[in-house]
């Protein structure tokens, strides 16, 4: 081989080897972007869930990611998004976050609609406004929609409910409910679970007792109001079923405090009793037109399975232990009744 030929190969190697060092670069170039892309850590850890409104857009996304700080480039975010066409398939929801997640693990995340469903537990909220509150602040809706829902005639009455009786159709317990549900949606899913509840069982409980599960639920608000443990729960609701069969006044306090809308009574006055209210129990026979709060489940029960007792009279007992003492005969309640004045009254507990 000549000097001339040897030098030519030399310079064919130099050259085929800057061509490869270049493709590698390039390579490398892509190689590192797509990693930038779709496979490197992008979600930071400013938010735990990342929500996403019904109505909401590509661009009302990239605006919300960039507000809360959700990721760090969100360039890298619309680059990935375009190329996996998240742009037309933005689905609403609540979207649980993880520190270092993806975009692309974040957009087949929302493609998908795989949200992160919402733990709703309620028990022992008193009126619908204070329940449409609460709802609101887990759920997408605001308060105004499931109030307007919940007075809705039309709806309701359809489900055999009316605007005083309504809340009867929410069992307490816990539920998992996606962020977004409708308050229509959210309303059937309860009616479901109301179904559900109300099984033959329970159901030929309640017509033995001559009471409709909502007349129940009610009775059940006010047993739960009356009672601070549960094992009472039955013998007052055996108390309350007596003077319902009697047709005697039920006279109980709750239903009298929540006739007066106010909350912060401690001891109901004479003057609390003259409020004109069909929730006033002193003044107008039978349960009132609906339930005075949510009951628990061990107060729905406690009813259905009331204990059957003699008992007319109940009183707080006058150590404030929360439990009461019964009675069958008016002399033996007026006995418990001063014993629980003079407590009221040493304690200067007079409203």
């Amino acid at each position: 081989m000549t000097e001339v030929e040897k030098k030519s190969m030399s310079a064919g190697k130099k050259v085929t080897l800057t061509i490869a060092v270049v493709v590698i670069l390039i390579a490398g170039y892509f190689a590192l972007n797509l990693y930038k892309v779709y496979f490197a850590p992008n979600v930071t850890e400013n938010q735990k869930y990342l929500y996403i409104k019904t109505g909401s857009n590509f661009d009302t996304l990239i605006d919300g990611l960039k507000k809360k700080d959700i990721v760090r480039s969100v360039s890298s975010f619309t680059t990935a998004a375009e190329k996996m066409n998240l742009v037309a398939n933005v689905k609403p929801g609540r979207y649980r976050l993880k520190k270092g997640m993806t975009n692309r693990t974040l957009i087949n995340m929302i493609k998908a609609g795989n949200q992160e469903p919402v733990k709703l537990k309620f028990q022992n909220i008193r009126k619908k406004e204070n329940f449409a509150a609460y709802l609101a602040s887990n759920l997408e809706a605001d308060s105004l929609s499931f109030i307007n829902v919940l007075d809705s005639t039309a709806l309701i009455s359809k489900y055999g409910f009316n605007q005083d009786n309504v809340y009867a159709m929410f069992i307490p317990n816990t539920y998992e409910m996606y962020w977004n549900v409708s308050p229509v949606d959210f309303f059937e899913r309860m009616h479901k679970e109301y179904d559900k509840f109300w099984n033959a069982e329970r159901k030929q409980k309640a017509a033995a007792l001559n009471l409709t599960p909502a007349q129940v639920y009610t009775l059940a608000s006010i047993v739960d109001a009356e009672a601070l443990y549960d094992k009472e729960m039955p013998i007052i609701a055996g108390l309350y079923l007596n003077r319902l069969n009697r047709g005697t006044l039920l006279q109980a306090d709750p239903t009298v405090i929540f006739a007066n809308n106010d909350f912060t009574v401690k001891r109901v006055t004479n003057k609390l009793l003259q409020v004109q209210s069909l929730y006033n129990t002193y003044k107008y026979a039978g349960l009132p037109p609906g339930p005075i709060m949510m009951p628990s489940i061990n107060a729905i029960d406690a009813v259905l399975n009331r204990e059957k007792n003699d008992y007319i009279y109940m009183c707080a007992k006058e150590d404030f232990s929360g439990f009461h003492n019964f009675a069958a005969t008016k002399e033996q309640h007026e006995i418990n009744a001063k014993k629980y004045r003079e407590a009221l009254n040493k304690r200067n507990i007079f409203k």
